[in-house]
């Protein structure tokens, strides 16, 4: 099964992208009793459709589904206030898309506070300002970024702008939004148009000014980045590449330099492959991504002091198809990962030492999975 932006970003292209624990990686797992775990699905669409937003209970590592959450279709991806007071859901609906906010007083009860237009199509990423003033959705349908006001109580306001990307050889898909480590500006991700998008947020009037656009090479197609715990670098991963580019970050003028690059998948890999996540481990010491074909944790170790990223041991099957999206649990020691194609959520024990990830050790079904996230 191939799913809709996969079958976008093909049709592109015929047209011309954590705290680690101590002890041994088969250690008892730590994870508390009842923690709360919400899981986000298609459901408008799938094979079969998915039930959105679902509230999840962890017992050592197991996960169990409790109950769906009504209301919030197509939760494709999950961004929290700060304090995690209320969760902010992607509804990745097309022709128009919309985000909800949830209260979570109850974690294990969320409570709807509504939902607003996101002005756009197919909005698959989010993220919350750091001032706690502002909600930043990235429209991938149509390649635009859109802010929200977040009022007192968590609820959204009506958007303050909307920008609008230009692609080049492809139409451009906005997949990531974000603010950088320092809280000074706006990084906005956009695969169609092989670029990454640096903007300064206006506090007071909620607008976005473009400050540079910084372009890869034709074809890259990046789909998510992710800093190093320092803020020096930035980790950004290719969709229609399998690679992962490291950039220079410089938080005082804003400028995201592209140095390196490395493949997430060895040269024996069969293609197409269609890297999806990229996660940093809290102290930074490794970088991991996901590859949609292969079916695979890719881990990489980070050195000199974040510059240089190199594959480690084999990648790791997620024991499910098409790896939409991963997490590292809070206490580092075990990956969850939601594999869209098969509908499962699986979950791999993660070595502390060396950072690598083991076989999986157990899966629940969650029929068209896009993400799984952790209350704490």
């Amino acid at each position: 099964m191939i799913d809709r932006r996969r079958f976008l970003g093909a049709l592109g292209v015929a047209g011309v992208g954590s705290i680690l624990g101590a002890g041994p990686a088969n250690a008892a797992p730590t994870g508390r009793r009842g923690q709360t775990v919400f899981l986000g699905s298609y459901s408008t669409w799938g094979s079969p459709p998915g039930a959105g937003l679902q509230v999840a209970a962890r017992s050592g590592a197991e996960l169990t589904v409790r109950h769906t959450v009504p209301g919030v279709p197509d939760a494709s991806f999950f961004a929290f206030s700060p304090g995690r007071r209320t969760l902010y859901v992607t509804n990745e609906l097309v022709p128009d898309g919309t985000v909800t906010a949830l209260d979570l007083a109850d974690p294990r009860r969320p409570r709807v506070l509504g939902s607003r237009t996101t002005l756009g199509a197919g909005p698959t990423h989010l993220s919350v300002h750091p001032s706690g003033r502002y909600l930043l959705t990235a429209n991938y349908t149509d390649g635009t970024v859109v802010v929200h006001p977040i009022r007192s109580g968590g609820s959204l306001g009506e958007p303050t702008d909307l920008v609008r990307h230009t692609g080049t050889e492809r139409d451009p898909h906005a997949h990531q939004v974000l603010t950088d480590p320092s809280g000074n500006w706006v990084l906005a991700v956009d695969l169609g148009a092989d670029s990454v998008y640096v903007y300064k947020l206006d506090p007071w009037a909620g607008k976005l000014r473009l400050h540079e656009q910084v372009r890869l090479p034709d074809g890259a197609g990046p789909r998510h980045l992710a800093f190093d715990p320092h803020g020096r670098f930035a980790y950004i991963l290719g969709e229609l590449r399998p690679e992962i580019t490291v950039a220079s970050w410089d938080p005082a003028r804003g400028k995201l330099t592209p140095g390196a690059t490395v493949p997430t998948v060895p040269d024996s890999a069969p293609r197409p492959q269609y890297p999806a996540e990229i996660a940093v481990s809290a102290d930074g010491r490794f970088v991991y991504a996901s590859n949609r074909g292969e079916d695979t944790l890719a881990t990489f170790a980070v050195r000199g002091y974040g510059r240089e990223l190199h594959r480690i041991g084999e990648n790791v099957p997620t024991g499910g198809a098409w790896p939409r999206h991963f997490t590292l649990d809070p206490t580092q020691r075990w990956f969850y990962v939601a594999n869209q194609n098969s509908g499962t959520v699986t979950w791999l024990p993660r070595d502390p030492r060396t950072g690598l990830p083991g076989a999986v050790a157990g899966k629940v079904a969650v029929p068209s999975v896009a993400i799984v996230a952790f209350h704490c």
